[in-house]
């Protein structure tokens, strides 16, 4: 059985985060700088191992003051721990749809995580190469990655909410 690998195509993928900002709204953010890669033995990604990285440097919350504290001891303390980091990963096929199922390090913490994934397909672009999509959506807890700044507003709401979204598109462009 032969191993196809892939990469991600930074310039068709992106990498977002949701998290919910004084209990009533939501503020999203993205990694601006991230890699990955998937080894497939199946057309349809089944069983494929799948890594993947990102700078926290990169984060972009669209506030460079609030970007600035994400990054900082309290939240990722990037110059101790430049990336967070998705190792062991393997995509399941799951009736018409996947889970991706891996370990998250965050900081100094390691978790088992599961992302459901829809598999967009595989096409070729104007260049000729065969790309793969795929839209990725999970959940976590930012405390059980020690990620536990916050602070209580004078009317007691919290100001960052602990359940944090993932939401990915990423385009694999074969090798």
């Amino acid at each position: 059985m032969s191993t196809t690998k892939w990469t991600i195509d930074p310039t068709h993928s992106e990498i977002n985060f949701k998290a919910k900002h004084l209990v009533i709204s939501t503020v999203t953010g993205k990694f601006k700088k991230f890699e990955g890669e998937a080894e497939a033995t199946t057309e349809d990604f089944d069983g494929a191992n799948v890594g993947f990285a990102a700078d926290i440097e990169s984060i972009d919350t669209n506030q460079s003051d609030r970007d600035a504290h994400l990054k900082s001891g309290d939240f990722f303390d990037a110059e101790k721990f430049p990336q967070l980091k998705f190792a062991n990963g393997v995509l399941v096929k799951n009736g018409g749809d996947y889970l991706l199922k891996g370990d998250l390090t965050i900081k100094d913490t390691t978790k088992p995580v599961e992302l459901s994934v829809e598999f967009g397909g595989v096409a070729e672009d104007p260049y000729g190469n065969t790309k793969a999509g795929f839209e990725l959506e999970g959940k976590i807890s930012r405390k059980e990655y020690g990620l536990t700044w916050n602070a209580v507003t004078e009317a007691g709401s919290v100001v960052v909410g602990d359940q944090i979204k993932i939401l990915a598109s990423i385009q694999l462009v074969k090798n």
